[in-house]
C-alpha cells in the first residue's frame, strides 16, 4: 500500500502486542495505548480517504494515494480480550469512529482521542470493535450493534458502512498492515 514500508502482515504483531501489552494485570499496559499508523483496505484493494467528513473507500492511484487515511487501533480494556477489541481512529488517533445505535446504525466520526477511549468505561462501547482474523483477512464487529460488520461498497468512492449481510454489495473483509 502507498505510504507503508515493508511491514507486513498485522497478524504476529497484533497477537504480539494484545498479549504483552494488554494482559490482565500487565505492567506494559502503556505500550498498548500507543497507536501506531496503519493500511487498512478491502479484498478489492480499495483504500479508506477522508471527504466531507466521511471516510470513503475508494482505488487511490498515483498522486490520490496520498488521500489515504492510515488507520490507528488501541484495545479496549473494557471488554473480554479474547473477543479482541479495539477502537479505530484516523489523523494520528485524534478522530475515532464511532457506531450509532438504532434500527438502522451509522458510522460517523467524532473528535475523540482513541487513547484516552482505551482507558475503557461502558461509554466506550460504540466506539469498539472486535476483531477477527481469518485467511489472513480481517473483519470488525460492532461492540454496540452485535452482528453489524464494518463494510465498504462494492462501488467505489462510497462511504464505509455497517451491515448485517455480508455480500458481493457489502464487502466486509479487509486487509490490515503496519505502515
Amino acid at each position: 500500500m502507498a505510504g507503508c514500508g515493508a511491514g507486513g502482515s498485522i497478524g504476529p504483531l497484533a497477537h504480539v502486542l494484545w498479549h504483552c501489552c494488554a494482559g490482565a494485570g500487565s505492567s506494559l499496559w502503556l505500550v498498548g495505548s500507543l497507536s501506531l499508523p496503519f493500511s487498512l483496505w478491502d479484498v478489492t484493494q480499495k483504500s479508506l480517504y477522508l471527504r466531507n467528513n466521511q471516510l470513503v473507500a475508494g482505488y487511490l492511484q498515483g498522486p490520490n494515494s496520498a488521500l489515504e487515511e492510515k488507520i490507528c487501533w488501541v484495545p479496549n480494556r473494557s471488554f473480554e480480550r479474547e473477543k479482541f477489541p479495539i477502537i479505530l481512529g484516523i489523523q494520528d488517533g485524534r478522530r475515532s469512529l464511532a457506531c450509532g445505535t438504532g434500527a438502522l446504525p451509522a458510522l460517523q466520526l467524532e473528535d475523540v482521542n482513541i487513547t484516552e477511549l482505551s482507558r475503557g468505561g461502558e461509554e466506550t462501547t460504540r466506539f469498539t470493535f472486535f476483531r477477527s482474523y481469518k485467511d489472513g483477512m480481517w473483519r470488525f464487529e460492532s461492540a454496540a450493534n452485535p452482528g453489524w460488520l464494518l463494510c465498504t461498497s462494492a462501488q467505489s468512492n462510497e462511504p464505509l458502512g455497517l451491515t448485517t449481510s455480508p455480500d458481493a454489495a457489502h464487502i466486509v473483509d479487509f486487509y490490515f498492515q503496519l505502515c
